[in-house]
């Protein structure tokens, strides 16, 4: 039984993996024996120093860099081509990190093409993703899947409509997919952080003064808690169909 859990050899694709949130995932990831295929959309040098970090945590492993606009469909299928290629399957684990918030609170002020892309980034191409995944998982009856929602989600946060559409887009996803892909095995589950710090959306505390005291526990969550709960996740199969809100106690 306790196969049910082991992700040593499995591979995980893990986007938006060059800091932050999804570094974080891809460091515990390794620390377990998973191989990793990882995507990034402009850091080149930051993957490539994750990669060796990667490696001295366990030399046994493959990794695969991908380099994506997880917005554009193409993108996505040549990646998964070079995943067939590179690891001779598709992943067994999938985290769909990569995701994008311009911070703009009023309708008013978000015109069509900012959420028309918002939406691309954080909820089309998570549905892209699994398409890519999921007939592989289906076939071996095991697979893990974790979105990354949020707090906006809830209609919470510091962002507008735009990204609370996308975001609860995800939620609403997970939740149906967790209904019918749970006789095959597969677990689908999001992870709804708010004010993660060492993030694209918050750099620091400082970029946004007076933020942390608005935070129950007074201070930013760090992406490794993120990520705690994430590896929670893909090594507990019988929990699916949950958001796991991860806000220090903001609701």
């Amino acid at each position: 039984m306790s196969q049910l859990n082991d992700i040593k050899g499995r591979l995980a694709l893990i986007t938006g993996a060059s800091g932050g949130i999804g570094a974080a995932c891809a460091r515990q990831l390794a620390s377990k024996g998973t191989h990793l295929a990882l995507t990034y959309m402009s850091s080149l040098p930051n993957i490539q120093s994750l990669t060796i970090d990667l490696h001295s945590l366990n030399k046994d492993i493959r990794i695969s860099i991908h380099k994506v606009d997880v917005g554009k469909a193409e993108d996505i299928d040549k990646m998964f081509s070079e995943i067939d290629a590179q690891h001779g399957h598709r992943p067994d684990i999938l985290i769909s990190n990569a995701g994008y918030g311009k911070r703009i609170p009023q309708i008013w002020d978000i015109d069509l093409e900012e959420f028309d892309y918002t939406i691309n980034v954080n909820l089309r191409a998570s549905f892209i993703l699994t398409k890519g995944c999921v007939e592989y998982m289906r076939n071996q009856r095991w697979g893990r899947i974790v979105f990354m929602s949020s707090i906006a989600a809830q209609g919470g946060g510091i962002n507008g409509c735009h990204y609370a559409a996308s975001k609860g887009g995800i939620s609403g996803m997970m939740r149906n997919l967790s209904t019918r892909l749970a006789e095959y095995n597969i677990s689908v589950n999001d992870v709804a952080p708010a004010m993660i710090g060492d993030t694209g959306m918050i750099p620091n505390g400082a970029a946004f003064p007076g933020l942390t005291e608005t935070i129950p526990l007074g201070r930013l969550g760090v992406p490794e808690e993120v990520a705690n709960v994430v590896t929670m996740l893909v090594t507990t199969g019988y929990m699916t169909g949950q958001s796991l809100l991860l806000a220090g106690g903001l609701k």
